[in-house]
């Protein structure tokens, strides 16, 4: 029977790491300035996120995000020995698109050189910390059903550009990152049964949509954007809320239950799976996680340290940064588990 198998995988972060003791330095444009603008240091951010670094593009405005899912793509498409013209569909999961319209998979279709008139299928889904899994489950079923035969998924963040990096948005503004990650998806003849993506479960919670969100085109105003946006009291909309407490408490139950489900589901134990990688928002969050879920601490691979959350990025780019560190091998089993805001959530056991 066919499976569907992660045939290629890739990461890719830029060049520019901001420390902890930069981030408070950083204006609007992400620009070092001399004094503080920001009421925030290393242990206020380490000890509320475990985070220490993150990756940001130049401030120019030189980089959109579809440049960050070309690099990923390009050494996801290398490393299954495949080119772009052997890609038949794309699937892109961002919540920070090049532009409001039309969607990045055609940007980054451009960009891999194979936009033309029998051009391949492009999807652009917006499940945001949670994309990576929902286009994991459409690939899956795209490869099995035989409607196409090689998929490139990518996760794909650009969040610099739009951070408030002020007091006000520290809370936010110190956990993101930018970054991508990408797999190419495609079918293998196999008897085994466990083999492959073995496992996905998604779910959502419209209840939540308010406890994370960023409102700068909300339909119900026009113009979207009637404001002075150098005036802080009027500029709010244009960057993103949260409530921290209820994304905290419900990421977790989440993350726990769907991790429950999916063993529970496959019949698999701890020593069935090799490595589990929880969505990368806050290191907190994810040892309560694993405490709660009872999985060995091992097995866990976190990267949050060192990238910020990614968002639709984290899981591949934290797979794929372990690769390269020589500790996750080829046909290793992975059990993943994501949250993210509206609220959607996922789970997923797959090989690479």
């Amino acid at each position: 029977m066919a499976r569907a198998w992660i045939l290629g995988l890739g990461s890719y972060v830029p060049d520019r790491v901001v420390p902890n003791d930069e981030i408070t330095f950083l204006n609007e444009r992400h620009e070092r300035c001399a004094e503080h603008q920001t009421e925030a240091d290393d242990e206020w951010i380490r000890t509320r996120t475990g985070i220490e670094a993150r990756c940001y593009v130049p401030a120019d405005g030189s980089v959109a995000c579809s440049d960050l899912a070309a690099e990923a793509s390009q050494r996801a498409l290398a490393d299954a020995g495949f080119e772009a013209k052997d890609i038949d569909c794309i699937i892109f999961a961002t919540l920070s698109p090049d532009i409001h319209f039309p969607g990045s998979a055609v940007f980054l279709q451009k960009k891999l050189g194979i936009a033309n008139k029998d051009g391949c299928a492009c999807f652009d889904i917006r499940q945001q910390c949670s994309g990576f899994l929902y286009g994991l489950q459409m690939a899956d079923a795209f490869v099995r059903l035989g409607t196409y035969r090689r998929v490139l998924l990518v996760g794909s963040e650009l969040h610099s550009h739009s951070l408030d990096y002020s007091t006000r948005g520290r809370d936010v503004m110190v956990m993101f990152g930018d970054g991508a990650g990408a797999v190419v998806i495609g079918a293998v003849e196999t008897s085994d049964a466990r083999s492959g993506i073995l496992y996905t479960r998604l779910g959502a919670d419209g209840t939540g949509a308010w406890d994370l969100y960023l409102k700068i085109f909300e339909i119900a105003k026009a113009p979207y954007i009637a404001y002075d946006a150098g005036d802080p009291a009027q500029n709010l909309a244009k960057y993103p809320q949260m409530n921290g407490k209820k994304i905290l408490l419900n990421s977790i139950r989440h993350m726990v239950r769907g991790t429950q489900q999916a063993l529970a589901a496959t019949g698999l134990g701890w020593d069935d799976i090799d490595w589990f990688v929880p969505h990368q928002a806050n290191l907190r969050v994810n040892e309560a996680v694993v405490e709660h879920a009872k999985i060995p601490p091992d097995k866990v691979l976190n990267t949050i340290q060192m990238y910020g959350n990614t968002t639709a990025a984290t899981v591949p780019l934290t797979i794929d940064h372990w690769r390269r560190e020589g500790k996750v091998n080829k046909g290793d089993r992975i059990l993943a588990t994501v949250f993210g805001s509206g609220y959607t959530w996922g789970t997923a056991v797959f090989q690479i």
